[in-house]
């Protein structure tokens, strides 16, 4: 094989430098000195910057899936976010859709991702949960409304905002999540909007059913519906979906590949950490963004962002 000149390394790794300081906003020496400490190959990324949406780790048909969503018409794109536009049940059957269920690569140990029973109810109620709690985060119905005409869900992703970023912090409430869940519940059947009222009566049935099969007081299936809400914010926020491969930094683990399995988020902004999954290990263990190098060439392309 035929070595790479030097100067031709040299100009790929000031190329790289370049870009980390500009995404980062460091002064070049700065950048170059933690490129060359996480050792950054090429193609690489530290996860302090960056987009992931659809990681291609995940198996073929989940990629296959995903492939042909991005390939649709222009009519199915415009059915699909008149759908999105409506709240609670639309959006949520939208984005189990967008961003469908899968498992982790080969050899990872990781196995499914973006899925479990009843995920799209589970985003439902996180909906619903959401705003009657913080009445101010929901679109006006018009808005939504003339927004999905014009075909393009991250339009509705960003009148939706507040609203998806609320719905992400409820599960960040731990056991607390039922007790609000159900004071949720309770305060939308009383409301005299007959459609709010409606989608409480559905999913309290929803949510009584699931609360009786579990064997625990965990009813719903929080780590895909948590998985497809960390990849949603990632559009808008930038950060690595859940699935994305990465190597980690620090010691004892060194170099060591994992895969993100979760994302942890501040007020506003991408991730202010990364919950990391080493190859072949059951722990989850928390990450700042800096710690962990991106793979290369982990997105399923430069459509993913459309």
């Amino acid at each position: 094989m035929t070595d790479v000149p030097s100067h031709t390394r040299n100009r790929a790794r000031n190329r790289a430098i370049r870009d980390h300081a500009r995404q980062s906003g460091l002064p070049f020496s700065e950048a170059a000195r933690q490129l060359d400490y996480a050792g950054v190959r090429g193609g690489e990324t530290l996860a302090n910057h960056g987009r992931t949406i659809y990681p291609i780790a995940i198996d073929t048909r989940r990629r296959s899936l995903v492939e042909a969503r991005l390939l649709r018409s222009r009519a199915e794109r415009l059915a699909d976010t008149r759908r999105a536009a409506v709240l609670p049940d639309g959006r949520a059957a939208h984005l189990v859709d967008r961003f469908p269920p899968g498992r982790g690569a080969d050899g990872s140990g990781v196995g499914p991702i973006y899925a479990g029973p009843a995920t799209e109810d589970g985003l439902a109620l996180l909906y619903l949960t959401a705003a009657e709690e913080s009445p101010a985060v929901v679109p006006a119905v018009g808005d939504l409304t003339w927004i999905a005409e014009l075909g393009e869900e991250t339009a509705l992703d960003t009148a939706c905002a507040a609203l998806d970023r609320a719905a992400r912090r409820t599960i960040d409430s731990g056991k607390r999540i039922h007790e609000r869940i159900h004071s949720a519940l309770d305060s939308a059947v009383q409301r005299s909007d007959a459609h709010r009222r409606h989608d409480a009566i559905r999913l309290g049935g929803v949510y009584a059913a699931l609360t009786a099969a579990a064997a625990e007081p965990e009813p719903l299936s929080l780590i895909g519906v948590r998985q497809i809400l960390d990849a949603l914010l990632i559009v808008a926020d930038d950060g690595h979906a859940p699935g994305t491969r990465v190597r980690m930094l620090a010691p004892p683990d060194r170099d060591r590949l994992a895969t993100i399995v979760g994302a942890q988020w501040g007020p506003a902004g991408p991730p202010i950490a990364y919950e990391i999954r080493p190859d072949a290990t059951p722990a989850v263990v928390a990450v700042a963004p800096d710690d962990v190098v991106v793979l290369a060439g982990q997105d399923v392309g430069p459509m993913a962002a459309r």
